[in-house]
Order: structure tokens, then C-alpha cells, then sequence
């Protein structure tokens, strides 16, 4: 089979071509057969050889965190039954490979109407959207904005939201971007390298601010976007490309603002993986989730698709397509 290979840390031209032996499952295991492989942005951080503290990884490696496709092979003690049908599977790594061995409870199946590539566009963005509005407790009226609104999670987040009967804000870079968000439910949407940005979403609510942020930024921007929260309201920030956002929790109190941070969403998640999964493609199979799938690679441009996500080009979802 032909994988992915990280043979040393470095940019995106580190992502090699390789060959493997097939792969043979063991005793409660599966073989799935990869399709589309979902592409994180934590996949690129580990490659450049970012957060050696917290993830004990070494090269050489094969990135990936998983995708879709069908079951080619079952192990001693799995149901026969499973041989063929469509799943979406995470893995702890390995997932940038024509197959991906795995134990049969970690598989989900893909309802009926949604797509492999869908499939996996929802891998872990869908979850975790589902996990942050949960979180939030977005009712009815409610002011919410979104930063990082055009990326694979933030157009969950925005669809999400307004289906909780939200009024969206969108904050991202660029016009294409914007117009994305607003595709998608934004009423508004703002671009944060504009100054005086924040001022603007004050504006959009009568000067009082929003009663949710759901920061996907991180770093300063999440720090401009804790800004822009009303009184009493709420503050959950899961985005870390630019690092945590920075917020001081004396302040928070007195605000009265509640904050969530990602911390806090990977605890409320835990145990819950193939719940939440299966609930982000529940939606997606019944029309009320679209992810959007901004760019395909082939396996063998993964570099590519790393240098596009690393210049914040791309738009949506990043998918491998085998």
C-alpha cells in the first residue's frame, strides 16, 4: 500500500511518498480500506516538530489522524457482516495510508445519503462543533460570534448555531472567506485584519456585544474577540493556531462572562468520541450539517495540501483523496 511518510521534522517538503506491506488485521480488528483522508491542523504542527512536550513523537512516522472508506478485511472474533460497509475511523496516527488497521469498536458507519469525502470532512471537526455548541448553550436570539468562521470547523459552528436560532457573526480573513461564512448563515461578517474590527461587531448588536463567542482564532485575535462579549455572557475559545487566547480571569468575573476553554471541551468530550461522531454525520445524512470542502489533494501532493493549510489558503475543509 502507499503511504505518507515524515522521515525528519521540518516544512511541508518533508511529506514523502512511501510503500508498505498490506496490512493484516489482528484478533477484534478491521482493515479499513482509505478513501479520504482528513487532514488536521495539528497534523501540520507535529510535522514541523511543534509540541514535542505533549506528543511524544518521533520520525520516522506516518501522519494522520484518519478518514473513510470501507472495510476490506475483519480479524479473528469481528462479524463477518462489517466486510464492505462504509465507516468513518479515527486513528491515533498512521491515517495518511490506502489502509489503516484499527479495533472494531473504534469504527462508526456512514449513514445512508452521505458521502465518503463528507464522511470525512466530519471526522473531527463534527464532533468537536457539536461538542462546542453543546457547550455554549446557544438559545433562541441569541448574539453569537464566530471567529475563524471560514475553516473546517468554524462553518460547523456558524450552520450550528443559527440552527439553535442564533443571529451569527462572522470574523475571518479576507473576502472569500466572508462570503463563505455568510453562505452559510452568517448575517454578518468582519474581517479581523481590519483595526477597529471588534467596534464594528459592537455596532452589529446596538453597542452591547455578543452573548457568546465561539473563538476558533486563538492567541490576540481570540483575546481582541473576549472584547466583544456582553455582559453576563459566555466566552469558549477551542482555537490554538495562533496559541490560547489570552484572557484574564479577574476581569471575566467581573464581566460576570463565563469562559470555556479547550481544556474544558476535551474534558466534556471524553468517552464521547464515537457519540458526538455519530451525531455530526446524523445531521450532515439528514441535511442540516454541510461541510464544506474547500480543496483535495492526492495522496501524493500531501505536501501541497500542508503548504496551503500553513498559509491559511485554504477555505473549508482539506481532505486527501486516495
Amino acid at each position: 500500500m502507499r503511504q505518507i511518510l515524515v522521515n525528519r521534522f521540518g516544512g511541508p517538503e518533508v511529506l514523502e511518498l512511501d510503500k508498505a506491506p498490506d496490512l493484516v488485521p489482528g484478533p477484534g480488528q478491521v482493515v479499513v480500506g482509505i478513501s479520504a483522508a482528513d487532514i488536521i491542523f495539528l497534523d501540520t504542527l507535529l510535522r514541523s516538530g511543534a509540541g514535542k512536550d505533549y506528543f511524544p513523537l518521533r520520525p520516522p512516522y506516518v501522519p494522520g489522524h484518519g478518514g473513510a472508506g470501507l472495510v476490506t478485511a475483519v480479524g479473528d472474533g469481528v462479524d463477518p457482516a462489517w466486510t464492505g460497509r462504509r465507516v468513518a475511523v479515527g486513528t491515533s496516527g498512521g491515517g495518511y495510508a490506502e489502509q489503516v488497521a484499527v479495533a472494531v469498536e473504534e469504527l462508526t458507519p456512514i449513514p445512508d445519503g452521505l458521502g465518503l469525502a463528507e464522511a470525512a470532512a466530519l471526522l473531527h471537526d463534527g464532533p468537536t462543533a457539536v461538542n462546542i455548541t453543546d457547550a455554549a448553550e446557544i438559545k433562541e436570539g441569541a448574539r453569537v460570534l464566530v471567529t475563524a468562521a471560514a475553516g473546517g470547523t468554524g462553518l460547523l459552528v456558524v450552520q450550528l448555531a443559527r440552527a439553535a436560532g442564533a443571529r451569527v457573526i462572522a470574523a475571518a480573513r479576507g473576502a472569500r472567506k466572508l462570503e463563505l461564512a455568510r453562505e452559510v448563515g452568517a448575517e454578518e461578517a468582519f474581517d479581523y485584519t481590519e483595526a477597529g474590527w471588534i467596534d464594528r461587531v459592537r455596532a452589529a448588536t446596538g453597542g452591547d456585544g455578543v452573548d457568546v463567542v465561539l473563538d476558533g482564532a486563538g492567541g490576540p485575535l481570540g483575546g481582541e474577540a473576549f472584547e466583544a462579549v456582553a455582559h453576563g455572557g459566555r466566552f469558549v475559545s477551542y482555537g490554538t493556531s495562533s496559541g490560547f487566547a489570552q484572557v484574564d480571569p479577574d476581569t471575566a468575573r467581573q464581566r460576570g462572562i463565563r469562559t470555556i476553554s479547550l481544556m474544558d471541551l476535551n474534558g466534556s468530550a471524553a468517552g464521547k468520541t464515537e457519540e458526538l461522531v455519530g451525531r455530526a454525520l446524523a445531521l450532515a445524512a439528514d441535511g442540516r450539517l454541510r461541510p464544506v470542502i474547500g480543496q483535495t489533494f492526492p495522496l501524493e501532493q500531501a505536501a501541497d495540501a500542508h503548504a496551503a493549510i500553513t498559509a491559511r489558503d485554504a477555505l473549508g475543509k482539506t481532505l486527501l483523496l486516495l
